[in-house]
């Protein structure tokens, strides 16, 4: 725009909307910002939400980010609380707003228009979807419903429909609250930003915690049960009771104001926007969940509803009305979830993205403690790596754990953005006290194990090419204790500390596939046989891994 507008509308408030109202009354103090939000609350925590179903969060008002007087008093902002956007006239520049309290239908005129609605939770048309009983979780009303639900109920079973993030923070504070829970997921695993070994321990702790988790099935249908719950049938014939359901099957970008008024989307259904977040139509702008965005690994249109973004992009929104020239990089979709004292985290892409692509890529599994095992209470992490083939540039990684697991991920996150290879990974200089990490980090080692077989030192192979390793023979490095207590089908046991006395029983010219436990014994032994002219590979993440691929008694 040539001019800077005098009147900033924006449509919706929570992350993106009021992160661009704030960010917008910084960088000018004549510009008149109202703010339109249907609901009663402009600013809240939604991430909290399952926590406050769950009475770890027991007082509403720790919800409450910011209200209508602070955004008054602050910053000059006007807040128009249970006032509904229900058209936008471009041609006119205006909006038209239902007042629903009292049903007044008035107009506003704007110079710059925000679009913030969020997303809407996925109800799709099962039959009973509708009755009673049956929830979604997005706002503080969602949240009193549901606790109102429970307690009036007396309830004491759950269904959760769904293994999101969501689905699994719900699960936990239903356990929490007391009820029995089980988990309906239609895909093969929960958690779908990681791989399927990946989520092997999340899988574990739910059941562990008495979750009865049911993967691969869908629901059917939802009837009115004559005890007063609900009866839940899904696709594999069974009827589950529940008091209460939870729906945690996704969400969809609100796009109705935005279809209605001729703006583009996309193909995953949200409002294009270029990268200063302008939609099509120079004059109106749009975040949050609404939106789609350009993956930072694959620059493919995606959609990704998380917190940090919406508020980058709100502010990103604000710079460019106010006539700066900024710029959205795109997201990378890095994520955390917690779940019953474990940490799941992953970003970038995973490596089922990698193989729908097409692109050649390399991967590491390793399983360190969080810090020093000398160190009391040292906790496993299952971390992978994922990395380009061609030079080493990094494109995504996952973890799961107890500690530790978060910072991992975000010191990835961070050299993922800047561009960064598993050679930086490799000289990374990260905090190091025995109680914190390791004077080689996890992610040291991740890039150390990368780097090595991208240099040759030590090739790396999988256990998920076990079945095409075309006469490779399989060497377990590890003690003979632990090979009788579990090893891989047709595996040679020669422990590490008798491998050079037993190199002339090898044929040097038959590949080697090694593997120990976790692979660190496994790289020993693969540069011991190179060194003397075998054709060894290690198999990463080693029979730790193994057993997160094919379950812990599977055979490949």
């Amino acid at each position: 725009m040539s001019v800077h507008p005098k009147r900033l509308l924006i449509v919706g408030g929570v992350g993106g909307g009021a992160s661009c109202a704030a960010r917008a009354r910084r960088l000018s103090e004549t510009l008149a910002i109202t703010i339109f939000e249907r609901g009663s609350f402009v600013s809240f925590a939604n991430c909290g939400l399952p926590y406050y179903v769950g009475d770890v969060i027991t007082d509403e008002k720790k919800l409450l980010v910011a209200d209508a007087d602070l955004f008054r008093q602050r910053f000059n902002i006007d807040v128009r609380l249970e006032n509904e956007v229900l058209s936008i006239d471009r041609e006119q520049a205006t909006i038209t707003v239902c007042h629903r309290p009292t049903g007044k239908i008035y107009q506003e005129p704007y110079d710059a228009l925000v679009l913030a609605p969020g997303a809407a939770p996925l109800r799709p048309p099962i039959p009973g979807i509708d009755l009673p009983g049956i929830f979604a979780l997005r706002t503080i009303p969602d949240s009193r419903h549901i606790r109102s639900w429970i307690d009036d109920h007396q309830a004491q079973r759950a269904v959760v429909v769904g293994g999101g993030f969501i689905g699994l923070e719900m699960a936990e504070n239903l356990v929490h609250r007391g009820l029995a829970v089980t988990l309906i997921e239609a895909q093969d695993q929960v958690m779908a930003p990681l791989d399927p070994e990946m989520v092997a321990p999340v899988h574990a702790q739910l059941r562990s915690q008495g979750v009865n988790l049911c993967l691969q099935d869908s629901v059917t249908g939802f009837e009115a049960a004559p005890d007063g719950g609900l009866h839940i049938t899904t696709q594999a014939g069974v009827t589950h009771g529940a008091d209460l359901v939870i729906l945690g099957m996704g969400v969809r970008p609100e796009t109705t104001l935005a279809q209605a008024a001729g703006l583009t989307l996309g193909d995953r259904g949200g409002i294009r926007v270029n990268a200063q977040m302008q939609t099509s139509d120079p004059k109106i702008w749009a975040v949050g969940d609404a939106i789609e965005v350009r993956d930072v690994v694959t620059g493919a249109w995606t959609h990704i509803p998380l917190a940090g973004p919406a508020n980058r992009q709100g502010r990103i929104a604000a710079e460019s009305i106010c006539g700066r020239q900024p710029r959205f990089r795109g997201v990378q979709g890095t994520s955390v979830c917690g779940l019953f004292g474990l940490t799941i985290a992953s970003t970038g892409a995973n490596e089922k993205t990698l193989q729908r692509l097409g692109w050649p890529y390399g991967k590491v599994y390793l399983h360190p403690g969080h810090h020093v095992g000398y160190y009391p209470n040292a906790q496993p992490i299952d971390f992978k790596l994922l990395y380009r083939q061609s030079d080493g540039r990094l494109l995504g990684a996952q973890a799961v754990g107890k500690a530790g697991i978060e910072k991992r991920i975000d010191v990835v996150a961070m050299a993922l953005q800047m561009g960064a290879t598993v050679f930086d990974l490799e000289e990374a200089e990260l905090c190091y006290a025995p109680q914190f990490g390791a004077a080689k980090d996890p992610v040291n080692m991740a890039g150390m194990i990368a780097a090595n077989a991208l240099r040759g030192d030590a090739p790396l192979v999988h256990w998920t090419d076990l079945a095409d390793r075309d006469g490779a023979l399989l060497l377990d490095v590890r003690n003979p204790g632990e090979f009788e207590a579990g090893h891989v089908p047709e595996a040679l046991n020669i422990p590490l500390p008798d491998l050079r006395d037993r190199l002339s029983t090898l044929d040097p010219t038959q590949p080697i596939w090694v593997y120990c436990q976790v692979g660190q014994r496994a790289y020993y032994a693969t540069r011991i046989l190179r060194l003397n002219g075998f054709a060894a590979y290690n198999l990463s993440g080693g029979f730790q891994t193994y057993q997160s691929v094919y379950g812990a008694s599977a055979r490949p």
